[in-house]
């Protein structure tokens, strides 16, 4: 069995065409419609949370991969009926084989392993039969450790030429970051040369020949999660870390990028704390192939392959876990992932604790093995653990093609997540972190009208066996929670209302044409039907602030802040006045100005995944001379702050940092004849974005990253 380890000294690392309009920015926000709830509503009693979902605000369109599991060599039940059956019933999209770092001495035509166990019956067609009998997408990882760029064409051959199996996701090797470069080497990797810059040229060897093959097929390269060990580590003889050096060679070659994530953070209460740093990492991600791919970046995406909340002990199979699985996927899911993964069905029994009263089998796996440590045994094999009903939870929530929408709870226990579906259905997985205490919620609705029937429930609470009919337990307006549980409602629209009632479709997905300091430009292809107007919203949080509107397919976004981040959808509106659908979202950072009257240059010169060192340069284009500087900046991500600096004095408040000048760089002549520099230590808990705008006593200057 292969079980997941934590390298020394690793951190966080786990293994394993019509005119454009000129667009005035609405004042104040502008919801689409007011909040309303079902008749019930003026009876229910009032609740201690308040979840909110705004059916104009999209995340994204579910992909029919979204939810995966990884399946491996070594398990010998891989391939068991039950299986199928059980990943029919999650509605499972995605089978990741053959099985994390075993990828990197798999050898598909002989189904050899040298190094490792090989399970009967786990070769290539064997996973193939289970992955067509769920209806689930192969996510197959290339051998990038001791294979070569032919054996990898050849087995595209055989498997989408030969067999005809359609396998359109193939990985480039599995963590080859972790192949020793960085100090920590689990990765089996026979390169001579194991550098970043090598794997970024045998990327393009080995996409190159399986394009060749079938030009269909989708090539993803490996990349470190942002915040996360290895990144922003140098090694010895290196131009760039990882992620850096890896993009700027491939970025144009890729169709999509592979992350792992396993928060590590000492249990299920604390992985569920964690998973708040999964936008900022995963936006990271995304603000990588905006550099390195430019207006190719909308076409790459992103997935994440492995997902656990624990690569050792820890809250494995217990009901904690099993949150982390539905919290964790869907927020990857709702910030662009389009696949998202589970380390893994089988994995083997671990150390056996007690988490709330319940055994723990300290196993990775979605089902149980069957195995025992010393006297104590996990139930029969394919049993379900936690985390497989939280992910049938989500299997329950949406189905590929419905629209995420945007949801939010106002208490720090009560998490929720909601989808459009297909027939104008609202649903929304509202999740209960708390072990001890149950929650009342009180739903509202933006842009959507229940027509007052009762939803259809299913809850996974204490007592439950498995995923549960509990019709009859709530209302469209209000819920209760039990402790630690998981319940999705399912509301129905009121005829005549909401995106259901729009003779138009949704518009397709936007992108930037020209981004300036102040000023955007978006186009989007057409939505079918007869559109009246395009609109365009700006999300924030769960209320919308209209832009503007546009009759044609093109609009310029002006009076925008310089350096400023915004996400927005397009929504169409028919002849009758009924709003569509929401496109996909577009998030953008505005310039800063080419002609101010300083410049700002930052860098990250060193990192070690949870702290950097940054070195800043100002330099006045001013015709006055400055005697005596300030320069204020705010960080992007509330886990960023500055620790330690030189030549300069720097306070830190939340996220804003301002700094004065030092002994001897106080002094900044016109028209850039000299600069003065300063540099720190940083601490980053997630992600770590560089800033945005910089203000030199005031003034907003131009930044140079």
């Amino acid at each position: 069995m292969l079980f997941r380890r934590r390298p020394a000294g690793s951190g966080t690392r786990p293994l394993g065409a019509a005119a454009s309009a000129v667009l005035a920015v609405a004042a104040a926000a502008l919801p689409l419609s007011a909040p309303v709830t079902a008749a019930a509503a003026d009876t229910a009693p009032a609740g201690d949370t308040t979840v909110t979902v705004n059916a104009s605000a999209g995340l994204g369109t579910v992909d029919p991969s979204a939810l995966g599991v990884n399946a491996a060599i070594w398990d010998s039940h891989m391939n068991d009926p039950e299986v199928v059956s059980l990943y029919k019933d999650a509605g499972i999209g995605a089978l990741r084989y053959p099985g994390g770092s075993y990828a990197d001495i798999y050898h598909w035509a002989d189904h050899t392993a040298p190094g490792g166990y090989v399970a009967p019956g786990t070769g290539f067609d064997a996973f193939m039969g289970t992955a067509k009998a769920s209806g689930a997408q192969p996510i197959l990882i290339a051998n990038y450790g001791s294979g070569t760029p032919q054996e990898a064409a050849d087995w595209v051959r055989y498997a989408n030429v030969t067999k005809g199996y359609g396998a359109k996701y193939w990985e480039i090797g599995n963590e080859i970051y972790g192949n020793g470069v960085y100090g920590s080497g689990w990765e089996n990797d026979t390169h001579a040369d194991k550098s970043p810059d090598e794997y970024a040229r045998e990327v393009k060897a080995y996409a190159a020949a399986m394009k060749a093959v079938d030009p269909g097929v989708k090539i993803g390269a490996v990349l470190t999660m942002p915040g996360n060990w290895p990144d922003g580590i140098v090694a010895s003889g290196d131009s760039g870390d990882w992620n850096h050096t890896v993009l700027a060679a491939v970025a144009h070659d890729v169709d999509f990028v592979s992350v792992h994530w396993y928060p590590n953070a000492g249990g299920g209460d604390g992985a569920l704390a964690a998973v708040q740093q999964l936008p900022g990492q995963l936006r990271e991600v995304r603000n990588l192939l905006d550099r390195y791919a430019g207006a190719d970046s909308a076409g790459i995406g992103i997935a994440m392959t492995e997902v656990n909340s624990e690569s050792g002990n820890g809250a494995l199979t217990s009901r904690p876990n099993g949150l982390f699985a539905a919290e964790a996927m869907s927020t990857a899911l709702e910030n662009g992932v389009f696949s998202v993964d589970w380390w893994d069905t089988h994995n083997g029994v671990g150390p056996i604790t007690t988490v709330n009263g319940e055994t723990d089998y300290g196993d990775m796996g979605l089902l149980s093995s069957g195995g025992c440590n010393g006297s104590v045994c996990e139930p029969a094999v394919n049993t379900p653990f936690a985390p497989y009903h939280g992910i049938k939870a989500l299997g329950a929530l949406s189905d590929p093609g419905d629209t995420m929408l945007a949801s939010a709870a106002s208490g720090a226990e009560v998490s929720s997540h909601a989808v459009l579906r297909a027939n104008g259905d609202l649903s929304v997985l509202l999740l209960n972190k708390s072990s001890s205490t149950a929650h009342t919620v009180d739903l509202r609705y933006q842009g959507f009208t229940a027509d007052g029937s009762a939803p259809a429930v299913r809850r996974w609470a204490p007592g439950d066996d498995g995923l549960v009919d509990a019709t009859g337990t709530a209302t469209a307006a209000s819920a209760t929670l039990a402790p630690y549980s998981i319940t999705v409602l399912t509301v129905h629209p009121k005829p005549g209302t909401g995106p259901s009632a729009a003779t138009v479709g949704a518009p397709g997905a936007p992108r930037t044409t020209s981004v300036g300091a102040n000023a955007v430009t978006l186009s989007w292809p057409a939505a079918t039907g007869a559109v009246d107007r395009y609109e365009v919203y700006e999300q924030l949080g769960t209320t919308v602030q209209l832009l503007g509107s546009s009759t044609g397919t093109s609009a310029t976004l002006y009076n925008l802040p310089p350096g400023s981040r915004h996400t927005v959808n397009v929504l169409a509106r028919d002849q009758a006045g009924h709003l569509s659908r929401p496109s996909v979202p577009l998030t953008f950072t505005t310039g800063t100005p080419g002609d101010s009257t300083c410049t700002v240059t930052y860098q990250v010169t060193a990192g070690w995944g949870n702290g950097f060192v940054a070195s800043v340069v100002v330099s006045n284009l001013g015709p006055a001379d400055i005697d005596g500087w300030t320069l204020d900046f705010d960080w992007p991500s509330t886990g960023q702050s500055v620790g330690s600096w030189w030549n300069a004095n720097v306070v830190g408040t939340g996220q804003h940092v301002r700094v004065t000048n030092g002994e001897y760089n106080g002094h900044l002549v016109p028209n850039g004849g000299n600069s003065a520099d300063f540099g720190f230590v940083g601490n980053n808990n997630g992600a770590n974005p560089s800033p945005t705008v910089f203000r030199l006593n005031g003034t907003v200057c131009r930044t140079i990253s």
